[in-house]
């Protein structure tokens, strides 16, 4: 059997466990308790500044949290079915040849082209240039590029690829570059003089 401790021993504990400094009473032995004081504390305001505190944007907070903001919408292409199988031109067959009204305030009539592509799509495509002989059943390359006034045609066909011919019947030797017609066909058709 344990011992059982006596009165002054327990008087002893509970004046060590007691958190605040007590009296010396007259039955226990002098038992002080000293506080280590606590590290001063730093001033609750701020110190002096010229600059004044800045406010948070709500957007700036839904960042830091790591909510950045919703993604931008990708552009739509231009020309869908070239960019969707990443080639600059496709080849294709045509299927119709027609004429489209431009839009107001534009007026004429623009040459335009059913097309069959190589991955299968039909596409509406411009014919450039003046004249041309494209017919059902040609082949023809087709390249990447709206026609600003006529809705809904966003390829135009390439001049001297395949069955498409080039511009032979121009005035002047800047056009003839632009529709890909070489010099030396200028100067054998009489086009362009040597």
């Amino acid at each position: 059997m344990h011992p059982v401790p006596s009165i002054r021993a327990l008087h002893a504990l509970r004046a060590l466990t007691r958190p605040t400094i007590s009296a010396p009473s007259k039955h226990t032995s002098a038992v002080v308790l000293l506080r280590v004081p606590a590290p001063p504390r730093a001033p609750q305001h701020r110190a002096f500044s010229t600059t004044p505190a800045h406010a948070v944007t709500l957007n700036q907070i839904r960042t830091r949290l790591g909510n950045s903001r919703k993604p931008k919408k990708v552009r739509h292409a231009v020309s869908p079915a070239l960019s969707a199988a990443n080639r600059p031109a496709m080849k294709g067959v045509c299927l119709k040849v027609g004429i489209t009204k431009p839009k107001k305030p534009n007026s004429g009539q623009r040459k335009t082209a059913k097309v069959r592509l190589s991955s299968g799509r039909v596409v509406s495509a411009y014919i450039p240039g003046e004249g041309h002989n494209v017919q059902q059943h040609s082949v023809v390359l087709v390249r990447g590029g709206r026609s600003q006034d006529c809705p809904g045609v966003r390829y135009h066909l390439v001049r001297g690829a395949f069955d498409l011919v080039s511009l032979l019947f121009c005035l002047s030797s800047t056009y003839l570059g632009h529709y890909g017609v070489c010099e030396s066909l200028g100067v054998f058709f009489g086009i362009v003089e040597e």
